[in-house]
């Protein structure tokens, strides 16, 4: 019953004719024909479905976004919505105004981001990161970290990141915040060089988890 494309065929019910007024074995058996072929299809995919690697054949909503420009600090202490301007896979889930990462659907969502921060600095500066749903904060999301300082003539560098589990509505969406003590901090991407491919400043994903608990 699966295809190719690992997706599970959906069989249509059949068509039962209306029984007539006096028995009919010829009646009966094609009913019951019918009936026996459809509930083969639905044990099939059944089996398919619940039984190893099934997990395959589920739809569940996604969304990876990164950031390929580099993000700064314009004033110190002051706060900054990160921004994400490229969609490596979407279903379901989408960035509006650069930032919003979209949801359409209502459920327990995971959302797990990182980011590529850089200090030319001669001493560490504290960031924070946190989270807004529909443009409020959400209490207890913020992150506090220490970007390095310079070392010789190399900047400070440190990759960030953690995840927050979160609970959704259709159509909420949901915003990374940060701010620094010095407009040094910045959240660089970084061209591909020697043996090493290029390095995104941001990213983002989002994982549908589960319905909402009733």
């Amino acid at each position: 019953m699966a295809s190719q494309t690992q997706q599970l065929e959906n069989p249509a019910p059949p068509t039962l004719g209306y029984p007539t007024e006096v028995y009919e074995r010829r009646h009966f058996n094609e009913n019951n024909g019918a009936l026996s072929g459809y509930f083969r299809k639905l044990s099939s995919i059944f089996g398919s479905l619940f039984g190893p690697r099934g997990g395959r054949f589920m739809n569940a909503p996604y969304g990876a976004f990164q950031s390929t420009v580099d993000q700064t600090a314009a004033a110190a202490n002051t706060a900054y919505a990160m921004t994400l301007n490229t969609v490596d896979y979407a279903n379901g889930v989408s960035v509006a105004s650069n930032s919003r990462i979209t949801v359409t659907d209502a459920g327990i969502w995971n959302l797990q981001w990182s980011g590529q921060f850089e200090n030319p600095d001669s001493q560490d500066h504290d960031v924070r990161v946190w989270l807004k749903i529909n443009g409020t904060v959400v209490t207890g999301s913020t992150g506090f970290f220490a970007a390095p300082s310079k070392h010789g003539s190399v900047d400070g560098h440190t990759l960030v990141g953690w995840n927050y589990f979160l609970s959704l509505n259709a159509n909420d969406y949901v915003e990374l915040w940060w701010e620094t003590d010095s407009t040094m901090v910045s959240i660089q991407a970084y061209a591909a060089a020697g043996n090493y491919p290029s390095t995104a400043s941001l990213i983002a994903t989002m994982t549908f988890v589960s319905n909402k608990p009733t």
